[in-house]
């Protein structure tokens, strides 16, 4: 029966001992390669493995340093910097930024708070590679970060220093302001040291000294736990602070003249004679640098970029306006020069003067009879300036303009200065494709026409004319230091040129401009102090050419928005020069009644101020604008009195 049995199952009892002998040794060879590899994986790699699971919970963070310090002349702190929040993410498991987003979202609703929108569609992460969702929150958004925060692994607050401007909008065309690098920025720039999301300056001197003012970042090694929140430092490199920076700008009298503008439309520049540095340097209007220092909010940039004034434009450096009258120097040195008049020629006014079919009125409408260079500067006498116009010719005024400083940049170091115009034959007939006519030199000869200069270029040219004929670069830094006030780099004056004018001749041209503020019939009576120590002139410039009917001339006159630009330059004192002063006020009417007194307000300040940091056990004053209210100015009268006849009458240059 059993052979019966063998046969009836039709296999034979040795084939299932190969198969099971051979199944054996696949698991036998199964489990030796397990064993193999955990022991390659405990034993050999052992350590490697170690490490990478530390580091899954080990973070490297990077510390910012600060930026350095901005200091004025003396000193005094015009840009610090101040803790602020950020709100960061290190992504680890969750690798979908968009999930952690709408978490915080949900978080902050809560409490009726917001993300900010543009930070919604951030794109995809690395690992461990932080991402900023927010910078700059409040404590309201730091506290229900810190207690959600086992629903938001990864999320963390971090402490980073921001720029406050102390100075605010008084320095704001000056320092500028920093921001956040961008993708372009970051690709060209040079140092490995900057990194997305780091800070840098975007204007003005920010930018210009970044370099010295960013610092060298650090580095922090922590544990963290499941939810990033840090255990443990284990290391750091300390980041290393910004150098200093102080400035030439005296803060104290930048003030005096920023509330002198009182917020109208314009620019005052002061400049140190005898080196050529920037005491101060105000447009206006102005706008607040730390509206920018966590990020301009769309409804403030929006606020900016819409103002008809244009509060981001920096009129001091980028403004060119017709120079009016205060241009008259460059026609008196000019005819000087080239002897066509001396001290005593005479040119008779009548009150216009004619060329062709064409009359070109002076201001003062019934004339000023016989009048030689020193009274034609005293009163402002246009007739006698357009006289010296057509003699001259527009190159000759272009060649003596240049030498003022007029017509090129002065190479201060702040960004988009213009180089204002001084008009030629050349030019004319490249830019209009015509010829020059006769009569286009009467306008030039007093400012007018095609001339353009800058409020910075008008104070280098009043200067140059006060220390005897030197044109400076304008010098808006003085030095870069250590915290502790060691000199890494100094910036010392640097000459620019020399006006095309003998010594005696700048005298004659500055005892014009004393008369103009010191003597009868004077146009810069505003000016005069019982020191008798400015020298100085009015100008105003029409904003359009004035039609020769009379009633159509009167209106255009009095309407806002083509009212002539008030100008004042000037230098004191007038023995031994030590300041420029320009102010210019746009859309205000005369020089004389407008402009000068802004200049009195700052030249009082600054010797005022002087006389007060000279006194001993005196701890300096901070001027302010109640110092001068009610204080009657000289001849306030005879300015008022020159004024309503200068609207009465109109003219090609009214003062």
């Amino acid at each position: 029966m059993m052979g019966m049995s063998g046969r009836l199952s039709g296999h034979d009892a040795s084939d299932y001992r190969l198969r099971f002998r051979r199944l054996f040794a696949l698991v036998l060879i199964a489990f030796a390669v397990l064993i193999v590899r955990m022991a390659y994986l405990q034993v050999i790699k052992g350590d490697e493995y170690k490490l990478r699971s530390e580091s899954n919970s080990v973070r490297l963070r990077k510390l910012k340093p600060f930026r350095g310090l901005i200091m004025d002349s003396r000193r005094q702190v015009l840009v610090d910097n101040q803790p602020a929040f950020d709100l960061i993410y290190v992504p680890s498991r969750i690798m979908d930024i968009s999930q952690i987003t709408s978490a915080v979202a949900g978080v902050y609703a809560k409490r009726g708070l917001t993300l900010s929108a543009d930070l919604l569609a951030l794109g995809k992460t690395k690992p461990f590679v932080p991402v900023r969702l927010e910078r700059n929150i409040n404590l309201e958004k730091i506290a229900l970060v810190e207690t959600h925060a086992l629903d938001l692994p990864g999320v963390v607050v971090e402490v980073v220093p921001v720029r406050k401007y102390l100075g605010g909008d008084i320095i704001s065309h000056i320092i500028g302001y920093t921001g956040e690098i961008s993708r372009e920025e970051l690709e060209e720039w040079e140092s490995d040291e900057i990194g997305p999301g780091d800070i840098i300056g975007k204007a003005g001197l920010e930018k210009l000294l970044d370099p010295y003012l960013t610092g060298r970042p650090g580095a922090e090694q922590v544990e963290v736990n499941v939810t990033g929140r840090v255990i443990k430092s284990l290391g750091s490199v300390v980041p290393v602070s910004g150098l200093n920076a102080v400035l030439t700008i005296d803060f104290d009298l930048q003030t005096v003249a920023a509330n002198a503008l009182e917020g109208r439309s314009g620019a005052a520049v002061v400049l140190d004679t005898r080196d050529g540095s920037v005491l101060v340097l105000i447009s206006s209007p102005s706008f607040d640098p730390n509206l920018f220092h966590g990020g301009i909010s769309q409804r403030d940039w929006d606020k900016l970029a819409r103002d008809p004034r244009h509060p981001m434009e920096n009129r001091a450096v980028s403004g060119q306006y017709p120079p009016g009258s205060t241009y008259k120097i460059v026609t008196a040195a000019a005819a000087l020069s080239e002897g066509l008049i001396t001290p005593e020629t005479r040119f008779y006014c009548n009150g216009s003067f004619s060329l062709g079919n064409r009359s070109y009125r002076c201001w003062q409408r019934h004339g000023h009879g016989w009048v030689n260079l020193h009274r034609a500067l005293v009163e402002s006498c246009d007739v006698y300036f357009y006289n010296l116009g057509k003699a001259l010719g527009v190159d000759k005024l272009a060649e003596y303009a240049r030498s003022f400083g007029f017509g090129v940049r002065t190479g201060i170091d702040l960004p988009r200065e213009k180089p204002g115009l001084v008009p030629t034959r050349e030019w004319k007939l490249k830019r209009f494709k015509e010829p020059w006519q006769p009569g286009e030199n009467i306008p030039i000869s007093i400012g007018q026409g095609f001339d353009l200069v800058t409020p910075l270029q008008l104070a280098g040219a009043y200067a140059a004319l006060a220390n005897g004929g030197i044109l400076w670069h304008p010098r808006l830094v003085k030095q870069i230091e250590e915290a502790d006030g060691r000199i890494v780099k100094q910036f010392p004056p640097q000459q620019a040129g020399t006006v095309s004018l003998s010594a005696p001749h700048l005298e004659m041209i500055r005892r014009g401009l004393w008369g103009v503020v010191n003597e009868p019939g004077g146009t810069g009576g505003a000016l005069r102090r019982p020191e008798g120590d400015v020298a100085g002139k009015t100008g105003t410039a029409q904003v359009v050419g004035l039609p020769q009917d009379d009633r159509a001339r009167r209106a255009r006159i009095l309407s806002g928005r083509f009212r002539d630009h008030a100008l004042f330059a000037c230098f004191a004192p007038h023995k031994q020069p030590e300041i420029a002063v320009t102010v210019i006020v746009e859309n205000a009417g005369h020089g004389g009644s407008v402009a000068a007194p802004i200049a009195r307000k700052i030249v009082d300040a600054y010797f005022q101020l002087k006389k007060e940091r000279a006194a001993p056990k005196i701890a300096p004053a901070v001027p302010t604008d109640s110092r001068y209210e009610g204080r009657k100015q000289p001849d306030a009268e005879q300015a008022e009195q020159l004024e309503a006849a200068r609207e009465d009458e109109g003219g090609e240059e009214d003062e």
